[in-house]
């Protein structure tokens, strides 16, 4: 099992967004010199407590500052940018990097994001998410000036194209054709995936996520899979699930990860505020939907959403919910706001130097051990 990062990012409103953004990206140098192989990051336009404003953006600042580590959009929210824009933006990033990106997108899940960019009235959004990123590959694979209109997106040169001197002609991706995309999966039984995994598309479990709706996704990204025939690997598969690790001190642990004292209570708060209060997706904070939404709560999502504790703790908590969810390929460590420093480093360090060097040699151990067989 690989080891990553995901980002959403989320601190405190209070917080100056220089230091924050600095703090993302130390996290994210952090991450690459201790040897996880992904990070993500994700954006938002109307949200000071998630104020990476373009991922790409903010990727583009690490691409020289980091060496062998893959570098996600997590996720660029289509319908909110023209397809020209994306498509001219990922292939310069992509180029920046020389191959060390994945693309991630998405319909956009923030309805002031929506609003302000037009959008939150549109009828059918997956239809305009869908038109925003076919027009984008449309893009890579046709030659200027282009003859692409849909009913959202128009794209082309036709009137102003001087080929000879290159004027006209979007930038095509350093990666052939165009670098991996994968999608954030939220609902239970995702239909997307299923959609996506069709095309060639990754899927990413999300961190909020009970695992009952995390075990539903790969039933769905099998099926796509089948669809798109080829085989459904769950090397392809990441999961994200939040973490916070001490050496031995389970009761810090418990006060960092789980308590109201600590960032990751915060995002939940945050979290909850923004899904259950005004988003209308409490169903994914329930096993029971009959359940009342004010029984989901920060104390409650906390304990029962963060891997929190010793080294060892972590470890067989993280071997339980892969007991619960099945095999999968990637783990997605989210960095939450380091409200302490030097306790959000240390977790990120312990995660990749002790904790996941054991969780592969107990996976090692399970699979090399022999198969019972019925007499």
């Amino acid at each position: 099992m690989k080891l990553g990062t995901f980002m959403m990012p989320l601190h405190p409103p209070t917080r100056k967004p220089f230091e924050t953004l600095a703090e993302d990206r130390e996290a994210i140098i952090l991450a690459d010199e201790l040897g996880y192989s992904e990070a993500y990051v994700g954006e938002h336009v109307t949200d000071l407590a998630e104020n990476v404003t373009s991922c790409l953006m903010f990727l583009s600042s690490l691409a020289f500052s980091t060496k062998q580590i893959m570098l996600g959009s997590g996720t660029i929210n289509v319908p909110n940018s023209h397809p020209a824009a994306i498509a001219a933006q990922v292939a310069m990033l992509d180029h920046m990097l020389k191959g060390r990106f994945i693309m991630g997108i998405s319909p956009g899940g923030l309805k002031s994001d929506m609003e302000v960019f037009g959008n939150l009235d549109v009828e059918n959004r997956l239809e305009m998410f869908v038109e925003g990123i076919n027009t984008v590959l449309k893009i890579w694979e046709s030659e200027a000036p282009y003859n692409i209109e849909g009913k959202y997106f128009k794209v082309t040169t036709a009137r102003t194209m001087i080929p000879e001197i290159g004027q006209g002609i979007i930038l095509r991706p350093y990666q052939k054709p165009h670098p991996l995309i994968v999608v954030t999966a939220v609902a239970p039984f995702s239909k997307g995936v299923a959609s996506a995994a069709a095309r060639g598309w990754e899927p990413i479990s999300a961190n909020f996520l009970l695992s009952d709706w995390v075990k539903s996704h790969w039933p769905s990204y099998v099926q796509g899979c089948a669809e798109g025939g080829r085989p459904a690997d769950p090397a392809n598969w990441r999961v994200a699930r939040s973490i916070f690790v001490t050496e031995s001190d389970d009761k810090l642990a418990q006060r960092y990860g789980h308590s109201s004292d600590g960032p990751y209570h915060f995002y939940f708060k945050q979290l909850i505020r923004k899904l259950v209060g005004f988003g209308g997706r409490s169903n994914l904070f329930k096993r029971d939907q009959n359940e009342p939404d004010e029984a989901i709560t920060p104390d409650r999502m906390t304990k029962e959403l963060v891997f929190a504790g010793s080294v060892n703790s972590v470890v067989d908590q993280i071997l339980a919910f892969r007991e619960q969810v099945g095999d999968f390929g990637t783990l997605l460590y989210p960095c939450h706001d380091w409200q302490d420093p030097v306790l959000g480093k240390k977790s990120m360090q312990l995660m990749a130097e002790q904790v996941m060097p054991r969780v592969n040699a107990a996976i090692a151990k399970e699979k090399k051990a022999p198969v019972a067989v019925a007499a």
